[in-house]
């Protein structure tokens, strides 16, 4: 039996890891969605939260975690380069971040907008991770 963690590629997943922390970075920032993100959450732009470094740490903990996971979804179903990592990132945005985020931003009273600047950064965050997994051995 061939045990995964023998397979799975470190460094693409520290890459990865780096790359969807900076694209958040970037996302939520004045240059893309942060004043619209904000706008919708009621939060000043430029205030720093309280707790901000720890939710900074906390994000790139949390992007290594998915990021393992994601590599390891890539092996269990033998993607091949680029379609197959992009395909497997559609389908994993569809059932694990936008079936139940929709949702939940429903509930919370908050606007369309809201679920597209989220959802969609997770969107590009699992494309760019499909295909860096499938073309990076």
């Amino acid at each position: 039996m061939i045990h995964l963690h023998h397979l799975i590629n470190y460094w693409a997943v520290l890459v990865s890891a780096v790359i969807l922390w900076l694209l958040g970075a970037l996302w939520y920032s004045p240059v893309l969605f942060g004043k619209h993100w904000a706008a919708i959450i009621g939060r000043p732009m430029g205030e720093k939260p309280k707790g901000v470094v720890r939710g900074m740490i906390a994000s790139f903990v949390g992007d290594l975690f998915l990021a393992f996971v994601f590599a390891h979804i890539i092996l269990w179903s033998h993607a091949r380069p680029t379609f197959d990592g992009i395909h497997i990132g559609i389908l994993l945005w569809v059932g694990f971040v936008a079936a139940p985020l929709y949702p939940q931003s429903i509930y919370e009273g908050r606007p369309v907008k809201y679920f597209l600047i989220n959802s969609v950064y997770w969107l590009a965050g699992f494309l760019i991770m499909g295909a860096l997994f499938t073309n990076w051995h």
